[in-house]
């Protein structure tokens, strides 16, 4: 055979593999991005830096399947401001624009929390007016940077304790009192005006105890015009333990005049990973997704995470893995036919 024989071979064995290769365009019912624009909500999903920036397959997910995207880490303030007034915006500049490449929703994570802190911050070395000082530099600087770039912005994070109703016990709290959540809230309103401004928890996504807490402060802060915009309703499930109140729980606070959002979903299994763990966390999925669907005021699905080789469930929760709609080799599960089937569905009727 000629070598110009080979190359039309080649050529169009090429292009026959491309035309049958599965892919977004080719989920019966329309893409998982087409569904969610169609049914004005956001489908997010965590990302990491490093793999965004080394590997194409965790690209093509992100681009492929979702319309928004949360930055995993690299807006924390252990890796934004290491140290007083050396910011590093290596990693968020690497996260804003990839999504402002690929026409991506942003939301921008997190502000005021007890973890991720660098030492200069958590060591307690600021009274109420230096720690101030310290909350209004940080958050102007980083809000400032990506002004009009950042849809929402989760600024106030697991401000209860892990269970029960007493406000946690951090840093904030402790030098500044409860006025922290306020003021970290009229200082992000300040420095983006147009940003979309929530409080993140987690065990609150059914009703309970937490659950009234949170409500309660969401309450006081509307009630005082304190530019608190919505709820994020983190969503670290355990398989078996997806509440089925959650469409109630929601829909008191959209209430308020809140929107609220599935912020960070994944539901973890128990080791071994079986088949029907996997047939039964697509139910889930399913479910999780058709709460935001039944509530008018969610904006919004993400993921905690691409794959599952980059979830952070098996670090944090040993024994526990198989959280997310894609294994650890970029093959989707189950879960992503859940998601995919909750969107052809769409919105029920009006609330």
């Amino acid at each position: 055979m000629s070598a110009a024989a080979v190359c039309v071979v080649v050529f169009v064995v090429a292009a026959v593999t491309t035309l049958v290769l599965p892919g977004p365009a080719r989920i019966p019912g329309g893409t998982l991005p087409g569904l969610a624009d169609a049914h004005g909500i956001k489908l997010g999903v965590a990302v990491a830096v490093d793999p965004l920036r080394e590997d194409p397959a965790y690209r093509e997910i992100v681009t492929d399947h979702y319309t928004s995207m949360t930055a995993e880490n690299a807006m924390k303030w252990v890796h934004v401001q290491p140290e007083r007034y050396a910011f590093d915006w290596s990693g968020p500049d690497t996260v804003v624009d990839f999504a402002e490449d690929h026409d991506l929703d942003l939301r921008g994570h997190t502000l005021l929390w007890h973890n991720q802190q660098p030492a200069w911050v958590a060591e307690g070395h600021y009274d109420a007016d230096g720690l101030r000082a310290v909350m209004r530099e940080h958050i102007q600087a980083l809000l400032g940077r990506y002004e009009g770039r950042i849809d929402s912005w989760d600024v106030i994070n697991e401000p209860f304790e892990d269970t029960g109703t007493d406000l946690r016990d951090n840093l904030w709290y402790r030098t500044l009192g409860e006025g922290y959540i306020a003021e970290g809230l009229w200082t992000a309103h300040e420095a983006d005006p147009e940003a979309r401004l929530y409080i993140n928890e987690f065990g609150v996504e059914g009703g309970g105890e937490k659950a009234d807490a949170l409500y309660e402060l969401a309450s006081g802060l509307v009630a005082d015009g304190v530019p608190l915009h919505g709820i994020g309703f983190q969503g670290h499930f355990v398989h078996g333990d997806v509440p089925d109140d959650l469409v109630e729980n929601m829909r008191r606070f959209a209430d308020l005049g809140l929107d609220v959002e599935i912020s960070e979903l994944d539901v973890r299994i128990p080791e071994p990973v079986t088949d029907e763990a996997l047939a039964a966390q697509e139910d889930e999925y399913r479910r999780v997704v058709e709460a935001c669907l039944d509530v008018s005021r969610c904006v919004g699905v993400s993921v905690w995470g691409v794959t599952d080789a980059h979830s952070w469930v098996p670090e944090w929760f040993p024994g526990h893995d198989a959280a997310l709609p894609f294994d650890g080799d970029d093959r989707p599960k189950p879960a992503l036919t859940g998601i995919h089937e909750a969107l052809g569905r769409g919105r029920r009727s009006a609330e």
